[in-house]
């Protein structure tokens, strides 16, 4: 990877907002290069002061903030840090965002909703932003609301390796929590050579965060269930998927995230549970209270290091997922 050493024409600078220092630390650790020195602070009245404490000038500024909670005070500091970097004359300006805020909120499901997705887009685009990269977005169509290029990064290569190595994959089945992850579970049957499995589900319209579980479509009697899902965040739809699976005689329920969101009474949920073990990776804080004994966390720097290090050199972030399914 690049050194980050100044010369001529380039120069790689990175910026960490106080969402997820640790996580901003390793990233750069990986680079080989040190955070840039940056003074954060809230006034009394809630409002985030900025200023970078080094020439910016002409760099190729990337900004890591993960969108946690509170998720509106990040996302506002991180489009803070942007407009600083604009106005400081960064050459180009890369939001790098592990967790996306507002992901969900993609589409109109009825009218006078907002598509906040595309709000958060349209903000980092006037801030001063040219680039985008995050991790497992909730849906690709994301990535066309920013009008310049956005780097769509996937956990899948981390977290199936970590599978590959623990698992009999004669034995597993792959199974989508609902129809819209199917076309990710495909990628998973594809590299690790085994049946897809899809839970036929509808929500409650008139009630947040409630699930009505149907039918599983799949063989799943006998076999270690592998459950797919972007994020993890009351971990209602992943314990009632596994209680359905269960009752379908599944022998055993694996569940694997990008993102460990954990809101409400998601440990609780997960820790009673009968799924053997719950695995994401920290694009997100994951805080001492929120760890459990079934929890495996990996790390997700290494892959956006070298992301941003293909951005940088002007290579290619496809190339990074290249031979993967």
């Amino acid at each position: 990877m690049t050194s980050g050493t100044e010369s001529e024409s380039k120069r790689m600078m990175l910026f960490s907002g106080r969402a997820f220092p640790e996580l901003s630390a390793e990233i750069a650790d990986c680079l080989g290069i040190s955070l840039t020195p940056t003074t954060l602070f809230d006034f009394a009245s809630g409002e985030i002061f900025v200023r970078f404490l080094e020439s910016v000038r002409g760099c190729d500024a990337f900004v890591l903030q993960s969108h946690g909670a509170p998720i509106n005070k990040w996302i506002m500091e991180q489009l803070i840090m942007v407009d600083a970097l604009k106005r400081a004359s960064a050459k180009r300006i890369t939001v790098v965002t592990p967790f996306f805020g507002y992901a969900r909120q993609d589409k109109k499901s009825r009218g006078r909703e907002p598509i906040s997705a595309r709000l958060m887009a349209d903000l980092f685009a006037a801030a001063g932003a040219g680039r985008l990269m995050a991790v497992d977005l909730h849906t690709a169509q994301i990535q066309g609301f920013f009008d310049g290029p956005v780097d769509h990064l996937f956990a899948q290569p981390i977290l199936a390796s970590y599978l590959e190595g623990k698992l009999d994959l004669s034995r597993v089945t792959v199974v989508a929590p609902d129809a819209g992850r199917v076309k990710v579970c495909e990628r998973w049957t594809d590299r690790l050579r085994c049946p897809l499995a899809i839970i036929h589900k509808r929500r409650d319209p008139d009630v947040a965060n409630q699930v009505k579980m149907l039918e599983v479509v799949g063989q799943v009697a006998g076999r270690t269930c592998v459950l797919v899902d972007d994020m993890i965040d009351t971990g209602a739809t992943i314990a009632n998927a596994a209680d359905i699976l269960f009752n379908q005689g599944a022998a055993e329920v694996i569940v694997t995230a990008t993102h460990g969101v954990l809101s409400g009474r998601a440990v609780d949920r997960l820790k009673n549970s009968a799924i053997s073990e719950v695995i994401v990776t920290n694009t997100l804080p994951i805080p001492p209270d929120k760890r459990f004994d079934k929890l495996t966390v990996l790390s997700i720097a290494p892959l956006i290091a070298r992301a941003i290090n293909e951005v940088f050199s002007e290579g290619s972030v496809t190339s990074l997922f290249d031979g993967q399914s």
